[in-house]
C-alpha cells in the first residue's frame, strides 16, 4: 500500500515535531547552558588563569617567572616572539608551548586573545616611543667582558662572584641556570623584575643605563657558569 500525499505529509511535520521537540525534553539543557568547548573560550581572564597564572602570578606578577605585566618588557619583546613562546615554549626550559602545534591545547585564535589583551591591559607604549631599548635577541657577548660590566651594574646586589646577598639571589648556582636560557637571562638583565625590586638595565647605576653590548657580555658570562 502506498501512502497518500496527506499521509507523507502528516509524517513529515510529525518528524519535524519530534526533532524539534527533543530540545524540549525534561533535564535537556538549553543551547545557552551547554558547556563551551575549551576550543571556543575566548575571555582572556580565564585563558590567562588557566595557561598563564601558575607561573607568571595571577595578575601577571610575582610568579617564578618573568612578569608579563611589565611594559618595559611588553616594549621590549614583538608580538612573532611573544606569539613563538606561547605557541611552542622554549626548549630545555621549563617553558612549555600552550598551542596545538606545540603539544598544547590552544588555538591560533586563542593565543592571538592572549597576546591582544596583555598588551592592552599592561603595556604602556607610549613610555618607551623615545627610547633605544637593547635588542631582545643578540647573536652573544664576551665572557670575560660580562665579568667586569657585572662587577659594575650587578655586584652590589648579588655580591661580586654572584653568590647572592640580602639584596639578591645567587645568579651562579648551577641548578638556576639549568632551568633557564641565554634569552631568559638576557631578558632579565634588561627588564629586571620589577614585583620583586630587582632594577631593570637603566637602574643598577644612576645615570648610567646598560648598553646592549654589556647585557651580552653580562649575559655570556653567566651562561659560562652553566659548565659542560
Amino acid at each position: 500500500m502506498t501512502l497518500g500525499g496527506w499521509q507523507r505529509g502528516l509524517m513529515g511535520l510529525l518528524a519535524v515535531v519530534v526533532v524539534v521537540g527533543c530540545d524540549g525534553l525534561p533535564g535537556r539543557p538549553s543551547p545557552d547552558e551547554r558547556p563551551i568547548l575549551p576550543s571556543q573560550v575566548k575571555a582572556f581572564g580565564e585563558l590567562y588563569g588557566q595557561n598563564c597564572a601558575g607561573c607568571h602570578g595571577a595578575d601577571g606578577r610575582l610568579g617564578p617567572a618573568q612578569p608579563l605585566n611589565d611594559p618595559l618588557y611588553l616594549a621590549l619583546i614583538d608580538d612573532a616572539s611573544l606569539r613563538q613562546i606561547i605557541a611552542v615554549g622554549i626548549p630545555d626550559t621549563s617553558m612549555p608551548g600552550f598551542a596545538k602545534k606545540g603539544g598544547g591545547f590552544l588555538t591560533d585564535e586563542q593565543v592571538d586573545v592572549l597576546i591582544r589583551e596583555m598588551r592592552w591591559r599592561w603595556g604602556r607604549p607610549e613610555q618607551f616611543k623615545d627610547i633605544a631599548l637593547p635588542a631582545y635577541q643578540d647573536p652573544g657577548g664576551d665572557a670575560p667582558r660580562g665579568r667586569e660590566a657585572y662587577g659594575v651594574f650587578c655586584a652590589s646586589c648579588h655580591g661580586p662572584e654572584g653568590l647572592g646577598t640580602s639584596k639578591g639571589g645567587s645568579v651562579v648556582d648551577r641548578a638556576y641556570l639549568g632551568l633557564v636560557s641565554d634569552q631568559a637571562l638576557r631578558t632579565a638583565v634588561i627588564a629586571g623584575r620589577p614585583d620583586l625590586g630587582m632594577p631593570d638595565y637603566r637602574g643598577n647605576v644612576p645615570g648610567r643605563p646598560m648598553s646592549s653590548q654589556e647585557v651580552s657580555d653580562v649575559v655570556a658570562w653567566l651562561a659560562a657558569g652553566r659548565g659542560p
